[in-house]
């Protein structure tokens, strides 16, 4: 059984992922209307990712007897300004959910709870990958600056995400 401590802390977990998916959504949305269709690509794979975080907790908690508590997820903002400036956001969220696994870990240490430290070392390895994706999209396209012809490339090569 897992604690009442862990379950409440997995259960904001799963709102951070929907809510993370929520956001690359958006940002898949809004890139499309900007006829970047790599990056709607990449942002909408990216959104497919963040509810199967989300889905791997819930089962996980479920797995554990606890109680899966479903929380609101806020509206995500229209506009994301350049494909810089929007792997800027990808790369600061990123941030910030490593911070959320990492305090989530902590309190399975916290809890003694075992099971659950192996089960998160799985996101804590994910959240590597996933800060170092954005990490490298956004240099490259600060490393193209303007050039529309090179944005245009990074776009065809962020389509081929499977």
């Amino acid at each position: 059984m897992i604690s009442n401590k862990l379950q409440d802390a997995i259960n904001n977990q799963i709102q951070a992922e929907m809510d993370s998916a929520y956001i690359y959504l958006a940002m898949s949305v809004y890139s499309e209307g900007k006829n970047l269709r790599g990056f709607a690509h990449w942002l909408k794979t990216q959104y497919n990712e963040e509810m199967g975080h989300a889905f791997k907790l819930l089962n996980y908690l479920t797995e554990r007897g606890g109680t899966v508590k479903l929380q609101a997820i806020a509206a995500p903002p229209v506009e994301f300004g350049t494909p810089v400036e929007v792997f800027e956001k990808v790369l600061a969220h990123e941030i910030h959910i490593t911070s959320l696994i990492t305090k989530l870990y902590e309190l399975a240490i916290e809890e003694k709870d075992y099971a659950a430290q192996i089960f998160l070392q799985w996101f804590i390895e994910e959240q590597v990958e996933e800060e170092g994706n954005a990490s490298t999209i956004l240099e490259r396209l600060k490393m193209v600056g303007n050039s529309n012809g090179s944005l245009l490339y990074i776009d065809k090569e962020l389509g081929k995400r499977a």
